[in-house]
């Protein structure tokens, strides 16, 4: 096999929270990567940083009354010790507030402006005298200019559903010093991403680049049309790097944060005498990034078209995740499930985790569900029922003693395992890291098979059979020996307690080739617990305290005109999602429509069948959970709002082929959503 040089990289963490286990979905699943990789001996680097710019940085350190350095500082200790625990092993951990980064974002930002892709923009946006900054859309409230509704956000009114730009609000007010805002006009730098389309086209639309969807996305939402010019500046004061030729600006955190791979990568060729030119400008290093879907518009536009003109590497692969669900739903602060690593390390191992989601990742950008009644089932039957059942029920037999100087005849049982090898490590290498572990779990069946058909604990008691029982041994240990070896990449600390088991450290993939004999086996040492849902429970217990106790400590505060006063619970009950773009939102094609029928449906609990009219004989099909909430002939002729561009969805009612807008938790809380009056079928929502 050619050895392959590969540099891998995780997104950089936000140095202004702690890790959670939505984090570790990525981290785990770069790890496992990287583990196989080096398992299989390549030269593998794998650098990751904390992304440490920002506005939320800088106004997290004035109301801490301390420096940004020193808040970035502790996050870093923070993280590092959160990943150490999880197994997650970098190469080098870096920061983009580095003299490194600083330096590689000159250099490429001279680059982008020899090649005349910059451009100079006047934007005239609100700005707090007090604060002293420039004020993001989020940091901005005021009356609706449309329906006169008070305490709005800066983009969008949350009672007609309206959108503007924050100077359209009626009283502006800034949240960070209740200040009213003033209009102030800076000079901001775009780069023009439509002078590098060609270049991007090609690249995102042939090779292997991307995963398919990946690709088609990108296609349908930005490629097929001009490419916006990109601000990356933002006006100071910022915290961030200064512009050389353009002083009173930073740069903007998504300029410099994929240059901190770089700059990590640099920190450690100084360390172990390398050239970044290595990693970086060399046609035999493959670079591979794992992101999140969230940030694939950056990753896979952007950063390519900075990467191509400043005469870099391009990526050989980005290979992008979904996100975590608990249970099915978004994670949660108020029913526990907002779980941070530190808070999981109090009552579970972390292993079991890194097993859990090799067991449910695949190679797209599905969600990734942690269902916690079958976490603790599938830990329980797979690594403590089949995989340590192996040596737990065999190695007692043989320990401080030796295996069998020739390895006894097995029914092929060794052999056949060794031919699936190279099976899973293509599993491992296309990061369908599910099959692999289902694959795995086949070869452990029939593991377990041959020791139960064996049946060792009887051999033992005739010392005429002990010849007969020390072969029995030998091909169970090595059997869990290569099953221990195909999982390494995932549990490198039960590989390590299986060096320790058989005194044969496992050092390349090959090794699961060739079985151990004569060695010595050590006395036998536990090597991992069933976990039971009662630790499961107590972690969501804590989580759910911490959040509740965080709550009592936080008084609202309530803007002057509010005169409402509106409780915060059901904001806290489901918790805003990730910021989005308004090309994101463009996607969701939301319009008034008509119920024209509407009925129970037979075999269903939850449902009610609606019929709506999107006007001039346009119809849909949709299968709603609003059963509890209301009567079907209630609903006949009512205005709503309805999801129309929704796949279709075949369920064993029908086919489903929308979905109604409706607020509250469920049950008999769902409030459907209607226009006010005036409003006609087939109106789109902006």
């Amino acid at each position: 096999m050619t050895q392959r040089q590969i540099l891998v990289t995780s997104a950089l963490p936000y140095a202004n929270g702690h890790i959670h286990l939505g984090h570790l979905v990525e981290y785990i699943q770069t790890d496992i990567w990287v583990r196989f990789q080096k398992l299989r001996g390549h030269r593998t680097l794998y650098v990751c940083a904390d992304d440490t710019h920002g506005t939320a940085i800088m106004l997290r350190a004035r109301k801490e009354g301390r420096s940004e350095d020193d808040v970035i500082a502790e996050m870093r200790d923070a993280h590092l010790r959160d990943f150490s625990q999880f197994g997650i092993e970098f190469d080098n951990y870096g920061s983009t507030n580095s003299d490194e980064n600083r330096q590689l974002c000159e250099s490429i930002w001279k680059s982008i402006v020899d090649a005349g892709l910059v451009r100079e923009k006047n934007v005239t946006q609100l700005y707090d005298p007090v604060a002293e900054t420039f004020l993001a859309d989020r940091f901005v409230r005021g009356t609706c200019p449309k329906c006169q509704a008070a305490n709005q956000p800066g983009d969008n009114c949350s009672k007609c559903g309206s959108t503007y730009s924050p100077t359209d609000l009626i009283a502006p007010v800034s949240t960070l010093s209740d200040a009213t805002p003033e209009l102030r006009t800076a000079t901001h730098l775009f780069i023009e991403l439509e002078q590098l389309h060609e270049f991007l086209n090609e690249w995102t639309q042939s090779g292997d680049h991307l995963q398919s969807e990946v690709a088609n996305y990108l296609k349908g939402h930005f490629l097929s049309d001009r490419l916006r010019d990109w601000d990356v500046s933002r006006p100071n004061p910022y915290f961030g790097f200064n512009i050389p030729d353009s002083p009173e600006n930073s740069w903007y955190v998504w300029f410099d944060a994929p240059i901190g791979y770089m700059a990590s990568t640099e920190q450690w060729c100084a360390a172990n005498g390398g050239q970044l030119a290595d990693w970086w400008k060399n046609d035999e290093s493959e670079i591979h990034h794992f992101i999140g879907k969230d940030i694939t518009y950056f990753h896979t536009l952007f950063w390519p078209g900075m990467l191509k003109t400043a005469g870099y590497n391009l990526p050989e692969k980005i290979h992008v995740h979904g996100f975590l669900t608990v249970g099915g739903e978004k994670m949660s602060k108020s029913t526990g499930t907002f779980v941070m690593a530190s808070t999981y390390l109090n009552h579970l191992p972390p292993q079991v985790l890194r097993y859990y989601y090799a067991s449910k990742l695949g190679t797209g950008q599905d969600d990734l569900d942690l269902n916690l009644d079958e976490f603790v089932a599938r830990v329980n039957a797979d690594l403590v029922g089949k995989i340590v059942n192996l040596a737990s029920r065999t190695a007692k037999f043989v320990q401080q003693g030796n295996l069998s100087e020739i390895y006894p005849d097995d029914g092929g049982l060794f052999a056949h395992a060794a031919s699936q090898a190279e099976r899973i490590a293509s599993l491992y290498e296309k990061c369908n890291y599910s099959t692999a572990m289902k694959e795995i779990m086949l070869l452990a069946d029939r593991a377990n098979k041959y020791v139960e058909d064996c049946t060792p604990w009887i051999l033992r008691k005739d010392p005429e059979r002990a010849h007969e029982l020390k072969n029995v041994c030998t091909v169970a240990l090595n059997a869990y020996r290569q099953l221990v070896l195909y999982l390494t990449p995932v549990l490198p600390d039960l590989a390590q307690q299986t060096n320790e088991l058989l005194n044969v450290p496992i050092q390349h993939w090959d090794d699961s080739q060739t079985p151990l004999t004569g060695t010595p086996v050590s006395k036998f040492q536990h090597l991992m617990k069933r976990i039971d849902e009662k630790q499961v429970k107590k972690m969501i217990e804590e989580s759910k305290d911490a959040t509740e106790e965080n709550e009592k400590s936080v008084v609202p505060e309530f803007h002057a005109a509010d005169k409402w006063q509106d409780s915060g619970e059901a904001l806290t009950k489901e918790p805003m999602t990730d910021e989005c773009t308004i090309d994101d939102f463009m996607k969701v094609d939301l319009r008034v429509a008509r119920i024209i029928e509407a009925g129970h449906v037979e075999g269903a609990n939850k449902l009610l069948q609606l019929t709506l009219s999107l006007g001039g004989g346009e119809t849909r099909n949709v299968f709603a959970g609003i059963k509890a909430a209301y009567e079907p002939e209630t609903l006949v002729g009512r205005l709503v709002v309805c999801v129309a561009n929704l796949k279709p969805r075949k369920m064993k009612f029908g086919l489903s082929e929308g979905m109604v807008c409706a607020s509250g938790g469920g049950g008999k809380e769902v409030f459907l959503l209607s226009p006010d009056d005036g409003s006609v079928p087939g109106q789109r929502v902006h």
